[in-house]
């Protein structure tokens, strides 16, 4: 769901050089801080690190935000624009738009945020794994990614939703969004596996990977110590840019009714569920779409600061 475009590039900036094999810890600090200093002077960082703020404060603390109840309905309320009493209308239940804007925010952000560390890890750990003893291991590896990378993404959340959770089902809460936060992760991890693959391939041919390797130091111990730290740059800013493709995708799923579903709270069962009534009452669609907007912007443009400063080519 990334942009095809940014994720060459990571892959591209995968293949440099990495830190120098003289006092690899100090070089490390030193990529951190010349990082940081690059990324003090960047507006768009400051702007996207405050708006994530304010989402995360919204997802963790939605009360500082609304003190109505999301799940509060009055249907001769429903599809009022907004006004004074309601800010941004009611919706086809009668409930408050602006409520259920906020609290929708926790739900699209813990989607995004663990469906991304679920690819992180299984993508990074197979990337490393195919990287490091390569033959047929990297091979088998490799095929297995193409194959998932081959599967058009919507098709594939449409086979793999329908048949764990199918529309007809009423799962709960934590399973619905357990089921999404799999299938994201599991159509999702070929590309950060390539990232992380191409990355480890260039550190363990540096002499300090060799050193260790002459020392006695085992497999573990080199791929934890020297091989991922000097690895986590472009798996870092693909982790930060899918967060918010993630909360995108969900969206999408949730539209076409194999996604999230009520009673779950979120921006795209907002978006899906008053979808029909765009041209009558848009406001109960505009607004929970404008705040998916705003979050996916957020992480992108977070992740498109992280990668200019991380940039080699721009140091």
């Amino acid at each position: 769901m990334s942009d095809p475009t940014a994720t060459q590039d990571l892959i591209k900036g995968a293949d440099e050089p990495t830190a120098s094999p003289v006092a690899v810890r100090d070089s490390q600090r030193s990529l951190w801080r010349d990082t940081w200093d690059i990324l003090k002077r960047r507006k768009i960082f400051w702007i996207s690190l405050v708006m994530l703020v304010v989402f995360l404060l919204m997802a963790a603390f939605p009360s500082l935000f609304t003190h109505k109840d999301p799940e509060y309905a009055t249907l001769a309320k429903s599809m009022e624009l907004p006004s004074s009493d309601a800010w941004f209308g009611y919706d086809l239940q009668g409930r408050d738009v602006y409520a259920r804007a906020v609290y929708g925010a926790r739900t699209s952000i813990i989607v995004g945020v663990l469906a991304t560390l679920a690819t992180v890890l299984l993508g990074g750990l197979t990337g490393v794994l195919a990287a490091y003893f390569g033959r047929w291991l990297d091979a088998i590896i490799s095929r297995v990614g193409e194959m998932f990378l081959g599967l058009p993404y919507v098709l594939g959340a449409i086979i793999i939703l329908g048949t764990i959770a199918p529309a007809q089902s009423n799962p709960g809460k934590a399973t619905i969004m357990a089921v999404v936060i799999v299938v994201l992760a599991l159509l999702g991890w070929p590309i950060l596996m390539r990232i992380a693959r191409s990355a480890v391939i260039q550190a363990k041919h540096q002499d300090y990977v060799q050193a260790a390797r002459a020392l006695g130091a085992g497999p573990l111990r080199i791929i934890f110590r020297h091989l991922l730290p000097n690895s986590l740059a472009p798996i870092l800013v693909y982790a930060t840019i899918t967060i918010g493709s993630y909360i995108g995708a969900e969206a999408t799923l949730s539209l076409l009714g194999i996604g999230l579903r009520s009673p779950v709270i979120s921006w795209g069962i907002a978006i899906a569920d008053h979808a029909s009534y765009i041209r009558t009452a848009p406001h109960a669609m505009f607004f929970p779409a404008a705040f998916l907007s705003l979050c996916v912007l957020t992480f992108v443009m977070l992740g498109e600061a992280v990668r200019d400063a991380l940039d080699p080519k721009l140091r």
